[in-house]
């Protein structure tokens, strides 16, 4: 990323710069002191990653890595009217109950009992006052994606999280791919450009691309890095085609794939050869990461970086809008900034 735009999403996330830089995926990994129990708590039930989370986290045999990071209570409000989502909620608390963990009736409940705390309701709308009062309680913070359902209360968060010295970071679990993490780490040197593909159902509340194409797109800026300038986008009733150009011509795609046989993955070209992005891990290799992070309080993701995917994603669709024209990424994170500081002046007046 060129210094201008660099030190411009630093400034715009308020200096949540909890590690220098943006480091590779292996450069993050912390050596823990001797594993104290971390109680957590868990904030959504209307997604199957509660489950699979807390299965991991709470198994008898639970390796090294994630053990004694257990769930202890949960609440299960998730998202109110996205039916998918919704009417996950009874049978995905029922199943949490039976694992003995505790059924909370409020947020303040939850975080009253724990260390950290696992955002993971599916619907994006709620999670800007949901990880506001997570952060007001200093609980160090694992949100799921999408890590909002605009760009603007993204920021915002961001922002609160930094005004309040809370450490948070959000990811896709495509993120941890086997060839995505040896290409961020150098299997071929620099990257000149790449193009990933995942699945992208569309949910008419959120941005086209936050509620699942930003598995392909965190796929995408994992071997790319930050530095993306701008982007256009051509998007039919199957098909999302999104080009990103990166500073110094880098160029980076994203397909979004719908009516048609789907699938995670993508290619990437570098100094030294051409790598697959794949294979997809499952959640593993992310809960890993999330234990680190709450044991180090150190943020495996750089908000300046999450920051930059879901402007890219936001850009897109501002380019789709405007008939396929290319639009910066500065461009869509001054709009959304003026309104991340409306959102939080409204919710602190509450």
């Amino acid at each position: 990323m060129n210094r201008r735009v660099g030190l411009f999403f630093i400034a715009i996330s308020a200096g949540v710069t909890f590690l220098p830089g943006v480091p590779g995926i292996t450069d993050l990994t912390v050596k823990a002191e001797e594993p104290k129990s971390l109680k957590v708590g868990l904030i959504g039930l209307d997604t199957s990653h509660s489950i699979a989370f807390t299965t991991a986290l709470n198994a008898a045999d639970a390796a090294a890595d994630i053990a004694n990071c257990r769930v202890v209570i949960a609440y299960p409000q998730g998202s109110a009217d996205i039916e998918s989502s919704a009417s996950r909620i009874p049978g995905y608390t029922k199943q949490i109950a039976d694992m003995g963990i505790k059924i909370a009736s409020s947020i303040k409940e939850v975080i009253a009992e724990v260390d950290v705390v696992l955002l993971e309701t599916n619907d994006g709308r709620p999670h800007l006052e949901q990880a506001m009062e997570v952060i007001l309680a200093g609980k160090p913070l694992f949100i799921d994606k999408p890590v909002a359902a605009s760009l603007a209360d993204a920021i915002a968060i961001f922002r609160f999280a930094a005004e309040h010295k809370v450490p948070c970071f959000t990811s896709s679990s495509l993120r941890y791919s086997k060839g995505a993490v040896a290409i961020r780490n150098g299997s071929i040197g620099k990257v000149h450009g790449a193009m990933a593909f995942s699945p992208a159902h569309l949910e008419p509340t959120h941005p086209d691309l936050f509620w699942y194409g930003i598995h392909g797109v965190e796929a995408l800026f994992t071997v790319m890095g930050t530095g993306c300038e701008q982007v256009a986008r051509v998007s039919t009733k199957d098909t999302e085609y999104v080009t990103g150009v990166w500073e110094g011509g880098r160029v980076g795609t994203f397909r979004g794939i719908r009516g048609y046989k789907g699938g995670y993955g993508g290619t990437a070209f570098g100094d030294k050869g051409i790598s697959e992005i794949g294979p997809y891990q499952g959640y593993r290799p992310l809960v890993v990461d999330i234990v680190k992070f709450f044991r180090s309080g150190i943020v495996p993701v750089h908000s300046e970086e999450s920051l930059e995917i879901y402007a890219f994603m936001e850009a897109a669709d501002e380019s789709k809008r405007l008939g396929g024209k290319t639009v910066t990424l500065e461009s869509v994170m001054i709009k959304a900034s003026v309104k991340a500081d409306q959102r939080l002046k409204e919710l602190t007046s509450k």
